[in-house]
C-alpha cells in the first residue's frame, strides 16, 4: 500500500483551516501516488485544544469540517484519509467525547477508532475531556488489514517500561486480530531524549509483532508544547525505512508492500535538537498569537544573548528589537557587549538610560523607606523599571516582549515579579544555566554571534555594586545538578544529599523552590524542552507546608 505521511502543523481551534489542509493534500495527490493519506492525532482541532473541547459550538464546527472532508473525498474514491478528530460518543454517561482516528473514503467514515489509553500525567489531561475506547477493531482497506491506534495507545510496552500504568495493550490486541499493517497517529511533544525513546517504543512493536509500523506525528508548537514531527516507518525487523525531518512540515510517500532497505540514520544530536525546538517554539508562539515582532531587554548577559540569537533565527533580524537599559550599577562592558551582539545579529538596537527614573522612584519612596537599610526592594526597582519600559514599547509598537530568565533562576526565585519576568513568552525557562552555556557555544559554532566576553564574564544581575549571582545563589555548577535531582528526578532532600551534596545547600535550594511557587504561577508561558518543566506539567500548591 502506498501511504502519504502528512506531517503538518495545525493551528489550534482552526478546524476549518485544518480541514482545508487535508482537502488540499487530497486534491493534489493522485490515486496512483498514494492509496492512503495519514494525518496526526486531533489534527482537525490541533493538539492540545484544551477546554475548547467543552464548547458545544466547537464540536459542532468540528463535525461540519468532517462533513466537508467527506464531501470532497467523494471526488477521490480511490484514496483514503486517516485523520485525528474529537468525536461525540453519543453516550449520556461519561465525558461524551472520544479522541478518534477516522478512516474516510468516498464520502464515508469506514472506521472510527477511538483512543483507548488516555494519559493524565505531566502536561496531559485527556481524561478531563475524553472517554476511553472499550475495544479496538481492524479494518480492511485496499486488500490490507489495518490496525490503527492513537498516540498513547502505542506506549504500553512491558519490555521498555516498568510498572503497569495501563492494563491494556491496544497494539497487541490489533496484532492478535490479524492486522497486517500497524498505524499510529500522534501528537507526541518533544523533550530532550524523547526522540530516541519514541524510536525504541515504535521499533519494539514492529519487532514484537513482526509487522510494519507507521508512526505519524504532529509538528509545530502550541503554547508551551513543541512537537518535533520526526514521523517514521519501521519494517517488521524494526529497521527505520522511511523518516521525515524533525521540526518542519513535510509529506512523504512510503510503499509498505515493498521490502524497503533500512535507512542509515545519524545519532540524535541533543543540542541541535534543543536549538531547533526552541526556534520552532518561539516562531509558532509569536505567529500563532497573530504577532510578527519581538522586543528583548539586552543586559550584555548570556541569557538575553541566547534568547536574542534564537529570536533572529526564528523570526528574522528585521523582527527583533534589542534595548539596553543601564543604571548606575551597570558596567560599561554590559552596554558594549549588548551593542556588539546587536551588531552581529544586525538587529535594531537602542539604549534607554534608567538612572533618572530610578532616582525619581527612590526619591518618591524615601519618606517611607527612611530609617531602613537598602535591600532587595531598591534592587528590584531597577528590574521593574526595565519591565515597565519594555511593556510600554510593546504596547506602543505591537512587539511581544520575550522573557530571558532561565530554569535555574526561576526554580529558586532569582527573578523579579513585574520586572524581568514581564513578557509574553519565556523562551529559555526550561534550560538550566549549564544548558544555556552549551546552547551559546552551539550558536557560535560557525562564527562569533554571542561575544566571547559575554560568555566569559561571571553572571550578574547588576542591581547593586559588584554584584554576582553566586553572592545570592550556590554556584551554578552546584545548583544545576541539585535542581535536576529535586525537580526532574523527583528525589527528596535526603536522597539528594546522599548523592554527595551538602545537606544545608540542598535544604536551602528545596526551600527556595517551594517558596517561589507563587512567582512561577504568575510567569509567562515557557517552552518545554525537558521531561519535567515548570508550567502545566508541574502542579504544586502555593499555600502549603511540606518537607520534600
Amino acid at each position: 500500500m502506498k501511504i502519504k505521511i502528512c506531517q503538518f502543523n495545525p493551528l489550534v481551534g482552526d478546524v476549518f483551516g485544518n480541514a482545508d489542509t487535508v482537502i488540499g493534500v487530497l486534491s493534489e495527490t493522485s490515486s496512483q501516488e498514494a492509496d492512503l493519506l495519514i494525518f496526526p492525532e486531533l489534527f482537525l482541532q490541533g493538539y492540545p485544544p484544551r477546554d475548547l473541547l467543552e464548547a458545544k459550538w466547537f464540536i459542532d464546527d468540528s463535525l461540519s469540517a468532517i462533513e466537508k472532508i467527506k464531501k470532497t473525498s467523494r471526488s477521490f474514491p480511490d484514496t483514503g484519509i486517516i485523520v485525528g478528530s474529537a468525536m461525540p460518543s453519543g453516550i449520556t454517561d461519561g465525558k461524551g467525547l472520544f479522541n478518534s482516528a477516522l478512516l474516510i473514503c468516498s464520502g464515508e467514515i469506514l472506521l472510527q477508532q477511538n483512543k483507548s489509553l488516555l494519559p493524565a500525567y505531566d502536561v496531559f489531561d485527556e481524561s478531563r475531556y475524553f472517554d476511553p475506547a472499550q475495544s479496538v477493531s481492524t479494518v480492511k482497506f485496499k486488500n490490507e488489514t489495518l490496525g490503527i491506534t492513537v498516540c498513547e495507545d502505542a506506549w504500553k510496552s512491558e519490555e521498555l517500561f516498568t510498572g503497569r500504568l495501563y492494563t491494556r495493550d491496544p497494539v497487541a490486541e490489533l496484532a492478535e486480530m490479524g492486522a497486517a499493517l500497524l498505524i499510529n497517529i500522534s501528537a507526541s511533544p518533544f523533550f530532550l531524549g524523547k526522540q530516541q525513546l519514541r524510536d525504541d517504543v515504535m521499533r519494539n512493536h514492529a519487532l514484537k509483532h513482526n509487522l510494519p509500523f507507521v508512526f505519524v506525528n504532529q509538528v509545530g508548537a502550541n503554547d508551551e508544547l513543541i512537537f518535533d514531527g520526526f514521523s517514521k516507518c519501521f519494517n517488521p525487523k524494526g529497521d527505520i525505512c522511511c523518516q521525515l525531518p524533525a521540526f518542519r512540515e513535510d509529506a512523504v510517500i512510503f510503499d509498505s508492500s515493498e521490502s524497503s532497505a533500512p535507512l542509515v540514520t545519524s545519532q540524535h544530536n541533543e543540542i541541535k535538537s534543543l536549538y531547533n525546538a526552541l526556534t520552532l517554539g518561539l516562531h509558532d508562539y509569536v505567529k500563532k498569537c497573530g504577532l510578527s515582532k519581538v522586543i528583548i531587554g539586552l543586559s550584555g548577559g548570556i541569557d538575553c544573548a541566547v534568547v536574542c540569537a534564537l529570536a533572529v533565527e526564528a523570526l528574522g533580524k528585521e523582527s527583533v528589537w534589542g534595548v539596553a537599559m543601564p543604571s548606575r550599577y551597570s558596567s560599561k562592558e554590559s552596554v558594549t557587549d549588548a551593542k556588539e551582539l546587536a551588531g552581529n545579529l544586525e538587529i535594531q538596537f537602542d539604549v534607554i538610560n534608567i538612572e533618572k527614573t530610578f532616582s525619581a522612584f527612590l526619591n518618591t519612596l524615601q519618606p517611607l523607606f527612611k530609617e531602613t537599610q537598602p535591600n532587595i526592594a531598591e534592587e528590584n526597582l531597577q528590574a521593574r523599571i526595565r519591565g515597565t519600559l519594555l511593556m510600554s514599547l510593546s504596547n506602543k509598537f505591537g512587539h511581544m516582549v520575550l522573557v530571558t530568565s532561565n530554569k535555574s533562576e526561576s526554580a529558586v526565585g532569582y527573578s523579579t515579579l513585574y520586572g524581568d519576568m514581564s513578557g509574553g513568552l519565556a523562551v529559555i525557562s526550561d534550560l538550566t544555566k549549564d544548558m544555556v552555556y552549551k546552547l551559546a557555544a552551539y550558536i557560535n559554532t560557525e562564527r562569533e554571534i554571542i561575544p566571547q566576553s559575554t560568555i566569559d564574564k561571571p553572571p550578574s544581575a547588576e542591581l547593586r555594586p559588584d554584584q554576582r549571582d553566586d553572592d545570592s545563589l550556590p554556584p551554578y555548577p552546584l545548583l544545576d545538578p541539585i535542581l535536576t535531582m529535586l525537580i526532574e528526578e523527583g528525589r527528596s532532600r535526603t536522597q539528594t544529599a546522599a548523592a554527595g551534596y551538602d545537606s544545608n545547600t540542598v535544604n536551602w535550594i528545596a526551600k527556595a523552590i517551594r517558596g517561589s511557587e507563587y512567582k512561577r504561577r504568575q510567569a509567562a508561558p515557557g517552552l518545554k524542552v525537558t521531561e519535567k518543566s515548570f508550567g502545566s506539567g508541574r502542579r504544586f500548591p502555593i499555600a502549603a507546608k511540606y518537607n520534600w
